[in-house]
């Protein structure tokens, strides 16, 4: 079957261009569509999608009439028409192959009569097909050099590349991951840029390190700290988590905080208030060799929350501080350490965090301000090069509602797709 299409600047005058080209009882209605709406100065224009057998007398009626037609447009208006008509049809492919059934009566009984299910379904595959091609086309115009890979990368690729390259991915790791879906990915696969997207998903969610939420055990309590670098949004986070666990989970928990951030007078006071409003134990730390007996003055509690004082990455001091509590605390309380990183900043500059705070054995990563940034490959190139597992994400600023545990899954929706606050 062949896609014919007419214009005109109206519905009737583009369908009486159809009847004067072909016989229109051998063609099939298939869309009416305003492509070009009227305005000052510029007249409006319909394009109305016809249907015809390949092999039908109307079909090669038509090829006769116009190939004795001369096209004596100039040559930038053709090359603007073609331009137009590539993006055109990218927008009107997928609707297309969507069509379950005709917009009248009368075109219903017609499809009826000229196609058989099975042809039927022959052709929405071919549409999906070219949808695809025209895809392929758009993705041949990408300002990204291609990966420098042993093999060459099938053009279906060349979407979920740049994609995962303009989200902020390192490179080498972005080039690996290709690499190892070229290698695997069964070749039937690949026919659709679709399934390519999917199968690139599922590889991905397989890369992330999570670690699942747990509740303390009988007899025991989970102690967390919470380090990392000046304004990435700690003292909120541990008031997220404390009022997660004290009133959002299905048993409410005791939760006791104990600040190291004396430092910021504003982070204490700002802390004590949260304290205050969930009626929460609270504990100051000044010194290092204070912090152990502060947490033995919380141990009724099933939580301990700590609050450390911001520190550049490379402010050795601050850190040795903090190293100095752990150190202090002569292995009585299994201490979690989760490092707090924004989402905003680059691959490179995360993993110079990570370096500098790695002397106090985090356990898990947590990344806040995702509601900030567009960029999400980051993330995943940290987690996937250090094997360090995600926690918790935080996507905006209300206690305790932006609080999302992590999952694999909302990472690469996030990396592919863009952050979505209704799906945290």
């Amino acid at each position: 079957m062949k896609i014919l299409t007419f214009t005109g600047r109206t519905p009737s005058e583009a369908l009486k261009k159809a009847k004067m080209d072909v016989n229109y009882s051998q063609m099939l209605h298939i869309d009416t569509k305003e492509i070009q709406k009227k305005s000052l100065g510029r007249e409006p224009i319909y394009e109305i999608i016809m249907g015809i057998e390949s092999d039908s007398a109307a079909h090669a009626t038509y090829q006769k009439t116009k190939s004795s037609q001369k096209d004596e447009r100039p040559l930038t208006q053709k090359s603007a028409d073609v331009l137009y008509d590539i993006s055109y049809a990218a927008r009107q492919i997928s609707k297309i192959a969507d069509v379950k059934e005709p917009l009248h009566e009368h075109q219903e009984s017609r499809s009826q009569m000229l196609f058989e299910p099975k042809e039927l379904k022959e052709i929405k595959s071919e549409i999906v097909k070219l949808g695809d091609k025209v895809k392929v086309i758009q993705n041949m115009f990408w300002d990204e050099k291609a990966p420098n890979l042993e093999s060459h990368i099938p053009s279906e690729f060349a979407e979920i590349y740049r994609l995962a390259s303009q989200s902020g991915m390192n490179r080498d790791h972005l080039d690996a991951i290709m690499r190892m879906t070229l290698e695997h990915m069964p070749f039937r696969m690949r026919e659709s840029s679709a399934t390519v997207k999917r199968y690139f998903q599922t590889v991905l969610r397989k890369m992330v390190p999570i670690r699942l939420e747990s509740t303390p055990s009988i007899g025991n309590k989970k102690v967390i700290m919470l380090v990392g670098p000046t304004g990435v949004g700690k003292t909120t986070s541990v008031a997220k988590l404390a009022a997660r666990y004290s009133y959002l989970m299905q048993k409410k928990y005791k939760v006791g905080l104990v600040v190291l951030d004396t430092y910021r007078i504003g982070a204490v006071e700002q802390l004590m208030q949260y304290a205050r409003m969930m009626k929460l134990g609270i504990e100051t730390v000044v010194d290092p060799i204070d912090f152990a007996s502060a947490l033995d003055s919380l141990r009724y509690c099933d939580y301990i929350l700590i609050d450390t004082m911001g520190s550049s990455p490379y402010d050795r001091t601050k850190i040795e501080k903090i190293y100095e509590c752990l150190d202090g605390n002569d292995v009585k309380y299994n201490i979690n350490v989760v490092l707090v990183m924004p989402s905003s900043i680059k691959y490179e500059d995360l993993k110079a965090t990570y370096d500098n705070f790695s002397t106090l054995k985090v356990d898990t990563l947590m990344f806040t301000k995702l509601d900030e940034t567009r960029g999400f490959g980051n993330i995943f190139s940290l987690a996937y090069e250090t094997k360090k597992p995600i926690s918790y994400f935080s996507v905006g600023q209300e206690v305790p509602e932006d609080l999302v545990c992590a999952s694999s899954d909302f990472l690469v929706e996030c990396l592919l797709n863009g952050f979505n606050r209704s799906k945290a």
